[in-house]
């Protein structure tokens, strides 16, 4: 038994104890510090042991993952000879680990943001060390955040960050010009092996015969390997590593080890920790997890899927969730180094040497890419909405707040000024999204207390396929975690008031947490409250309506043609459906046949019809005239040669002089219907006819006065030529920029020097010259020129095709005419 002390002065042969004297002076110091050490090299055990001999209080040290923290917390315990809670315990999420005694305490990021919720001020921790910034975990970027706050009011609290690869010096001025402390990576030779195989990714995800690849690959570099070595396969999803481990059970003369966040602590505990003298090999397939989380004792060949699971947000459909991707090459580079950090190793990549070359460089952050509304209550919560005022790692994009934010007020858990409500107050004491907890909330009078938790904590789990089979075969306990789901169920139940419930189903608590998800049967699709189709799995498509979980992007293919495929979900009825009761809409729609209106009396859930009765289209008024046009667009109404003339003109305005001259794009137009089309909406609205309304005068009706008074002398409609003839002028698209062109007969130019120029000069006059017949025999926007040089070409080829027509030597004085040499 030794203490923390003692360990650091030990160093147990760890590359970090280089730096731990580094580390204790910037603690001492300023009190913060930036650690940045490769994976593998120790910093996750020492670190904490150096800041402990430093600083009194508690030292709590967050890991991305409940696995991470649970095996770092039995690192420590074992080299200092105590048991798991006493000198270094853990807490994750439903398992406490910790005494009074606790020196070193582990946690994931969720549960400190929690903490300090309850008590801003930490009341008992001397350091907080946030290990693995670079994974730009979401939860951690809020931390580095709202402890930069606290470190204000507290300025005995130390706080390190310790990072792989993250930007050093970024992170340093971040924490206020942070000391960085670091240790170079152990250097042991690494060879690089490239076994490209079928493409990876397919309609249903990762495709069954890239990972028989993957087994492949992993049977031939076992064979392979050195005698004293493991293998480490990496892949992106929980189902990938049981789909290659059990392949690999079959195929290979080794102990096969499952390491993911789903593997009982007993089985993650015996994959961490290496192989025990006088086992033999082993393989261990693992998700990211054992990229820099933690790492795998023993390892001296990696298998490299190249693949991982990231989140990704669909703002225009309302999904979000976790999809498979490419790894970045950061990611890349941290796996094929735990094949060396005890020695030679090799990395073989099942993929091409050009795919590593085209990987991102870093990955990308998750406040970018996933579901913010989470992290917003927790900012609500803090007093600091949106994240405003504080110094985060990255801002968090705009978009997506404005999206996420709008779901919280509808929670009621935040103000129109984001500020957190008491409503919102008690979601943050429950374990989960805002959504699902919400959700625990209100269902349990309908489903009861006990399956509104059991639902809850499956879907935490991310779970796939019926949710409510799932969660029978959960309580049967026919997998491998069911005790953990059960315990997880039961701490949710405790925080709800209990209800013995009305007997409704797990769709009624899935229609609490996304009531725009309920989807009815549509076809060979659904179609979604929120207006998304998509398809479902088999164990969940027999059904007329769905309370929708989880609804992902996927291709055509595998989603039947809508672009998403519904992931989970629960089987409902139209009444459970109406839970969704704000979604409820009873109004009269028009729709157009043949250029004429007709209307429908609807009650509909959303974007999904209930019932539809036809009704006299009088009765649809002027509202439901303009949501026809908004939908289908001014096209159904048509668009006469005057009056797309008028709009070219108009759009030439607004392109070379702006304001007030207004924008006439499709967008623009349908957004202020009622400035310029209310009266004969209004008119269509009793006529029942909407195809053929002439739009000159109410495109009129838009035109800045008194501004307008100029639209001829800026945009004439003519242009009068040399002959005297007044020629239409022909605007660019109202869409597109490009020159005003007119088509005129050559010899009605004669003596015309220079190009006319409109809207006050800006514009230039590009002629197309014509011949006699009306075919073009030159373009350009510099008559002088043309006149001096190309003429000359022009008159020797056309004198004598058309003769009857004038085609002097000098065109400067001839006459301008648009007749024959005769009838002249």
């Amino acid at each position: 038994m030794q203490t923390l002390a003692e360990l650091v002065a030990d160093g147990c042969g760890l590359p970090f104890a280089a730096a731990t004297a580094s580390l204790a002076a910037a603690v001492a110091g300023p009190r913060v510090a930036v650690v940045e050490a490769p994976p593998g090299t120790g910093k996750t055990t020492l670190a904490p042991a150096v800041v402990a001999g430093v600083v009194e209080g508690r030292i709590v040290v967050t890991q991305p993952r409940r696995v991470a923290a649970r095996a770092a917390a039995r690192r420590l315990a074992q080299l200092t000879g105590t048991r798991v809670g006493d000198v270094a315990g853990f807490t994750v999420r439903g398992e406490r680990a910790v005494s009074a005694a606790t020196r070193v305490e582990m946690v994931t990021p969720g549960v400190l943001l929690r903490r300090l919720l309850r008590d801003p001020g930490l009341d008992g921790v001397g350091a907080v060390i946030l290990d693995e910034v670079h994974e730009r975990g979401l939860d951690t970027d809020l931390l580095v955040g709202l402890l930069g706050e606290v470190r204000e009011l507290r300025d005995d609290l130390a706080v390190v960050a310790m990072s792989a690869t993250a930007d050093s010096a970024g992170l340093s001025a971040l924490l206020g010009d942070a000391p960085v402390v670091g240790v170079p990576a152990v250097s042991h030779p690494l060879e690089e092996r490239f076994e490209p195989g079928p493409l990876p990714l397919g309609p249903r995800g990762v495709t069954r015969e890239f990972l028989t690849h993957v087994a492949d690959v992993t049977v031939e570099a076992f064979a392979g390997r050195p005698d004293d070595g493991d293998v480490l396969v990496f892949l992106p999803g929980v189902r990938e590593v049981r789909t290659v481990a059990e392949e690999l059970r079959r195929r290979l003369p080794a102990e096969v080890l499952e390491l993911h966040g789903q593997v009982p602590a007993r089985e993650q505990d015996r994959a961490i920790a290496g192989r025990r003298s006088g086992e033999g090999p082993r393989v261990v397939v693992s998700t990211n997890l054992a990229e820099s989380s933690v790492t795998v004792q023993g390892v001296r060949v990696v298998v490299d899927a190249g693949l991982s699971r990231e989140p990704r947000r669909d703002a225009g459909r309302g999904m979000s969730g976790l999809v498979t991707v490419r790894c970045a090459r950061s990611s890349a580079d941290q796996r094929a180094g735990r094949a060396a950090r005890q020695g030679p190793g090799v990395v073989w990549r099942c993929y091409d040497r050009e795919t590593y070359a085209g990987l991102r460089s870093q990955v990308t952050p998750e406040a970018q890419a996933a579901d913010l509304t989470g992290a917003l209550l927790t900012l609500a919560a803090w007093g600091a909405p949106r994240g405003v005022g504080l110094r985060l790692p990255t801002p968090l994009p705009a978009g997506p707040v404005h999206d996420d934010e709008a779901v919280l007020r509808g929670l009621g858990a935040v103000d129109d000024a984001g500020r957190v409500t008491p409503t919102g107050r008690r979601l943050t004491e429950i374990p989960a999204s805002p959504r699902w907890a919400r959700a625990l909330l209100d269902a349990g009078p309908l489903a009861g207390s006990r399956l509104a938790a059991e639902v809850v904590a499956a879907v935490e789990r991310d779970v796939s396929g019926d949710l409510a089979a799932e969660v029978r075969r959960l309580g049967r306990g026919h997998c491998p975690d069911a005790a953990r789901w059960r315990a997880e169920a039961d701490r949710l139940e405790r925080l709800v008031p209990p209800s013995p419930g009305e007997g409704a189903g797990a769709g009624t608590v899935v229609v609490s947490a996304f009531p725009e998800r309920v989807a009815r049967k549509v076809g060979d699709s659904y179609l979604l409250a929120s207006g998304t189709r998509a398809a479902a799995p088999p164990e969940l498509a027999g059904h007329a309506w769905l309370a929708v979980a989880e609804v992902t992007r996927a291709d055509g293919a595998s989603a039947g043609g809508t672009g998403a495929v519904i992931r989970s979900g629960a089987a409902i009825d139209e009444a459970t459906a109406r839970l969704a009761e704000h979604l409820l809409i009873e109004e009269v729609r028009g729709e157009l046949f043949d250029g004429r209106l007709r209307a429908r009396r609807v009650t509909a859930l959303g974007a999904i019809e209930l019932s539809s009765t036809p009704v006299p289209a009088r009765e649809l008024g002027p509202v439901a005239v303009r949501r026809v046009v908004e939908e289908r667009g001014l096209g159904i109404i048509g668009w006469s040669e005057a009056a797309d003339g008028l709009r070219r003109r108009m759009a030439m305005l607004h392109r070379t002089l702006g304001e007030p001259w207004p924008a006439v794009d499709d967008a623009s137009l349908l957004g202020r219907l009622d400035d310029w089309l209310g009266p004969e909406l209004a008119t269509a609205a009793e006529t029942g006819r909407l195809a053929g309304i002439d739009l000159v005068t109410p495109l009129r009706r838009l035109l800045p006065w008194p501004a307008a008074g100029r639209l001829d002398e800026l945009t004439p409609e003519r242009l009068e030529v040399p002959s005297g003839s007044r020629i239409r002028l022909t605007y660019p698209p109202h869409d597109a920029g490009g020159p005003v062109v007119v088509a005129v007969k050559l010899q009605e130019c004669f003596g015309l020097a220079t190009s006319p120029r409109l809207v006050d000069g800006r514009v230039e006059v590009v002629f197309h010259l014509l011949s006699p017949a009306g075919r073009p025999l030159a373009i350009t926007g510099d008559l002088a020129s043309f006149w001096s040089g190309p003429y000359a070409q022009v008159r020797s080829e056309m004198r004598g095709r058309y003769p009857k027509h004038p085609w002097p030597e000098d065109p400067w004085t001839a006459p301008a005419t648009a007749r024959t040499k005769r009838r002249r």
